[in-house]
């Protein structure tokens, strides 16, 4: 690799799965340099738009995160380039080492008395409910003895307080409860793989992915400088979906207003999706998550008239962007994964074919596959093996992570 410091600053995309590929084709196609870190093979390194990829050994650990990057970019000259991070871990990463990143990179992550609302939901609903924002009921046990007092409120999700401790451990987002048995066997097995203090127990709010929402937003001083809101049309799994695969535009004020409430308690800088679910129980929408970085579907931004990614890099480079909102009726699909999901809908009736059909009219962008920049999706098809192994096997133990605080 070349010494690239004379260039325009370029960014650096920290997770090159199709996340990070949103960034580098949006960064790309302007001309902008990117340098792609991976600790995987991933789809980004096969794109067009990514001028070096560099692999390293670990991204779990934040502390082996932080002296890699800073490594990078001290040995090929990236002094002054925008850092994306991709995933959570990274978040808290750059976050908590902030200062120290910031004496060479542009930084995009807030401080760690930011970030630390959005990291542990523990935080994030006690400031919710401050705030006056809905959120699910949720528990936190410490010991056993303690589980009896919520028979009466079966079922339940144990879900973690800190999502990546739980997932690398057990390869799931939450686990459904039904019974006081389950109850107290899944607790002891999450108390195998994370402290009791990150152990949450939340009622199930009913419905699917159609009644979750997102917020999505660059924001900066203490104001939305540009939003769009989307719907989870179709996840995967369907009740505690990791990931959305069909998502559309919509408007929905109530969640524009009770997400920006939260973000100006927490003065948040930079891209944030914020989850609500729809309860039809009592009407409300109830927070679930606030992921303070690019999101799965953010490239959804490009087509409905919001490239998340470049005004994130044009604030950062002191360039002028004007403020936009996105237009309705905009789809994104993730293919490999909406394939099955869609396929099980429809054979569940949960979903027709004319519904189906209209979802792929209104599609606009997927997730990986594009007509300019076709060699990530061939990489993708021939990598399905490597990646589903790589995201879903269980691991033995979890990353690790310092305790937030």
């Amino acid at each position: 690799m070349n010494q690239v410091g004379n260039q325009q600053p370029g960014a650096i995309v920290v997770g090159g799965e199709h996340p990070g590929l949103g960034v580098v084709r949006s960064l790309g196609r302007r001309g902008i340099p990117i340098c792609v870190v991976d600790d995987q093979r991933s789809v980004s390194e096969f794109s067009k738009y990514t001028t070096h990829f560099v692999r390293v050994k670990d991204l779990l650990d934040e502390q082996k995160t932080v002296d890699s990057i800073m490594e990078i970019g001290e040995r090929y000259g990236l002094k002054g380039w925008v850092l994306y991070p991709t995933r959570d871990e990274t978040v808290a990463a750059f976050s908590r080492h902030r200062d120290r990143l910031a004496e060479y990179f542009r930084v995009t992550t807030g401080n760690w008395n930011t970030v630390q609302w959005a990291w542990d939901k523990k935080n994030t609903y006690n400031l919710a409910v401050k705030l006056g924002i809905p959120v699910p009921r949720t528990w936190n046990p410490q010991t056993e003895e303690e589980l009896a007092a919520l028979y009466p409120h079966l079922p339940l999700a144990i879900k973690p307080a800190v999502k990546e401790n739980f997932f690398y451990a057990t390869g799931s987002k939450a686990w459904r409860v039904d019974t006081p048995d389950q109850l107290h066997r899944l607790f002891k097995k999450a108390a195998q793989q994370i402290r009791t203090q990150e152990i949450l127990l939340q009622e199930i709010i009913p419905g699917d992915g159609r009644q979750q929402y997102s917020y999505c937003a660059f924001f900066r001083d203490g104001e939305a400088h540009s939003t769009l809101i989307a719907r989870r049309m179709r996840q995967h799994p369907r009740e505690f979906g990791r990931a959305a695969t069909y998502v559309e535009t919509i408007e929905e004020p109530e969640v524009e207003r009770l997400s920006e409430c939260f973000l100006k308690a927490i003065d948040f800088y930079g891209l944030v999706e914020v989850e609500f679910k729809l309860d039809p129980r009592d009407g409300q929408f109830k927070l679930l998550d606030v992921n303070a970085r690019t999101w799965g579907f953010h490239s959804i931004g490009e087509p409905a008239g919001v490239d998340f990614p470049y005004l994130l890099y044009a604030d950062q480079v002191g360039l002028p962007t004007q403020r936009s909102r996105g237009r309705c009726g905009v789809g994104w699909l993730r293919l490999v994964t909406d394939l099955p999901t869609a396929a099980s809908d429809l054979w569940h009736g949960e979903m027709n074919l004319s519904s189906y059909w209209g979802s792929l009219k209104r599609t606009q962008t997927e997730s990986v596959f594009n007509r300019q920049d076709w060699l990530p999706s061939l990489a993708e098809i021939l990598m399905l093996p490597y990646l589903a192994t790589k995201k879903y096997l269980v691991k033995s133990s979890p990353p690790s992570v310092q305790k937030a605080i």
